[in-house]
C-alpha cells in the first residue's frame, strides 16, 4: 500500500478552503492547508493600516446560517456582533428601517406600484413565479415600474450581495436568493476585522490535528492515470512534493486547471471553465474620522446614488477595529460594467462624489486609509451568480470550493461555507476513513 503524507490537501486558506479543512479535520482526516499569503482569509481577510483593521474584501458575516452552523460543528469561536438594525435604506434623504416591514414597507416608500412589485417578489417563492433565465433583474423591475428609486434599490442590492449590477444579474437568481435563501437577514462584524473569523476557524482546524502552511505556494497539482496524487509546493525557495489522494482547491477552477494542466481534463470541462471565467469587480474606499459621520449602526444603502452601493459603520459595534477616538467606515461600489474592462479613474471619482454627497464635509472630515479595486485574478466574486461552474471535476480526488462553484443563487462567504459542506460530504462518501 502507498502511504500518503496526508489524506487531503487544501489549496488556499480563504473562506472556502478553511471551511472545508475544518470540517475534514473534525472528521479525522489528516489535512494540510497551503496558503501563498502570510495570513488566512484570502479575499475576505484584513490588513492593519496605522492601527485600523481594514477589511480586504468581505466585511459582514452571516449569523444563524450555514456559516455559524459550521463553527458550532467544528468547535470554533463565533464572535460576531450584530448591529441593530443591521441595515438602513436612505430614501429621499431619510434613513428607513425596514426590519419589520420587509419588501412591502421598503417599496411602498418609493412608489405606488410597490404593492404590485412586492407581490411579484412573493410569487417567486413558487417555481411558476420565477422569470426565465435570460431576463435581467433590471428588466424584471421595469415590468413593474420606471421609478428611479426602486431601480436604485435593486441595483445596489445586486451590487452588495453579488458584486454586479442589476443589468448583469439574472432576475431568477435575485428572486431565488431573496425568497428561498437566507438573504443575509442577520449579519454582523468581527472585532478583529473579518480575519478574526478565519483565525478562529484556523485555530479549530489546527486543534483537530490540521496543518497550516502560510507563505507557501502550490506550483503544481500532480495527476497520474486520471487521479490526484498530491501537489508540488515551494516555500522560501525550497520545492517539495506532498502526496495525498484528495486535493481541494479554493483558488477557482480556472487557476486549478492551470496547476494541473489542461491535458489532465476533459476538453469540454476546460472549454466550460474558460467560457465562465468572468470575474466581477468592486471598488472600496476605506476611511476614518474623529467624529461620527454616519448614524446608521451597521450598513446604509441607497435608493439614489451614482455608484455607491453601501457604507458600513464598523466601530459602532466593534470599536476595537480603530484606534481610540476614531470611527472606521467603508464605502463600496461596483463599476459599470462590473464584468470586463472599465475606466478605473472615472469609477473611483464617481464613488468619491457619492461619498461627498452622502457625508457633508467628507473631504475635510474623513481620512482616506485606502482605495482598493478588486478585479481580474483577485475579484470580489470569481463567477457571476447563476453562471457558476460545478464543484466536481473529471479528475478523481480533485474538487473545487468557493465562490466560483456556488450553489445556484447564493453569494459571498455563505456560499463558500455551503460548497465546503457539499464537497466534504462527497469526500467522505468516496474516500471514507
Amino acid at each position: 500500500m502507498t502511504v500518503n503524507d496526508y489524506d487531503v490537501i487544501v489549496i488556499g486558506a480563504g473562506a472556502g478552503g478553511l471551511f472545508t479543512a475544518a470540517r475534514l479535520a473534525h472528521r479525522g482526516y489528516r489535512t494540510l492547508v497551503v496558503e501563498r499569503l502570510d495570513k488566512v482569509g484570502g479575499r475576505a481577510s484584513t490588513t492593519d493600516v496605522d492601527g485600523f483593521k481594514v477589511n480586504d474584501g468581505a466585511i459582514v458575516i452571516e449569523v444563524g446560517g450555514i456559516t455559524e452552523q459550521t463553527f458550532d460543528e467544528v468547535g470554533a469561536t463565533f464572535d460576531i456582533r450584530e448591529p441593530q438594525p443591521p441595515i438602513l435604506y436612505r430614501i429621499a434623504g431619510k434613513d428607513v428601517d425596514v426590519t419589520r416591514g420587509g419588501w412591502g414597507l421598503l417599496l411602498g416608500k418609493l412608489t405606488r406600484q410597490g404593492a404590485k412589485l412586492a407581490k411579484g417578489i412573493g410569487a417567486a417563492r413558487h417555481d411558476s413565479g420565477l422569470p426565465e433565465d435570460e431576463l435581467s433583474t433590471a428588466d424584471w423591475v421595469r415590468k413593474y415600474t420606471k421609478n428611479e428609486g426602486v431601480h436604485g434599490i435593486f441595483r445596489n442590492m445586486c451590487a452588495s450581495v453579488f458584486a454586479v449590477g442589476s443589468e448583469e444579474l439574472p432576475a431568477r437568481v435575485f428572486l431565488t436568493y431573496f425568497t428561498r435563501k437566507s438573504a443575509f437577514k442577520r449579519f454582523g462584524f468581527h472585532p478583529e476585522g473579518t480575519i478574526g473569523v478565519w483565525r478562529a476557524l484556523a485555530e479549530a482546524f489546527i486543534g483537530h490535528g490540521g496543518v497550516l502552511e502560510l507563505s507557501t505556494e502550490v506550483t503544481r497539482i500532480n495527476v497520474a492515470d486520471g487521479a490526484v496524487t498530491g501537489v508540488t509546493l515551494v516555500r522560501d525557495g525550497d520545492e517539495r512534493t506532498v502526496t495525498a489522494p484528495v486535493v481541494v482547491s479554493d483558488i477557482g477552477p480556472f487557476a486549478t486547471v492551470g496547476l494541473a494542466g489542461e491535458d489532465a481534463f476533459d476538453e469540454d470541462y476546460v472549454s466550460l471553465v474558460n467560457k465562465r471565467n468572468r470575474p466581477c469587480a468592486m471598488l472600496t474606499i476605506n476611511f476614518a474620522a474623529q467624529e461620527p459621520l454616519l448614524e446608521a449602526p451597521g450598513m446604509l444603502s441607497f435608493s439614489s446614488s451614482r455608484r455607491l452601493a453601501y457604507i458600513a459603520n464598523f466601530t459602532e459595534t466593534c470599536p476595537e477595529m480603530a484606534p481610540a477616538g476614531w470611527h472606521l467606515y467603508v464605502g463600496t461600489s461596483v463599476p459599470e460594467p462590473a464584468i470586463g474592462d472599465f475606466d478605473e479613474a472615472a469609477e473611483i471619482e464617481l464613488l468619491r462624489a457619492d461619498l461627498r454627497e452622502t457625508i457633508p464635509g467628507f473631504d475635510d472630515k474623513a481620512r482616506i486609509l485606502s482605495t482598493v479595486i478588486t478585479r481580474d485574478g483577485w475579484p470580489p466574486q470569481r463567477a457571476v451568480a447563476g453562471f457558476d461552474l460545478p464543484h466536481t471535476t473529471d479528475i478523481t480526488g480533485l474538487w473545487n470550493v468557493g465562490d466560483a462553484v456556488k450553489e445556484y443563487a447564493n453569494g459571498g462567504t455563505t456560499a463558500c461555507a455551503e460548497t465546503a459542506k457539499l464537497v466534504v460530504d462527497e469526500i467522505v462518501g468516496q474516500f471514507p476513513k
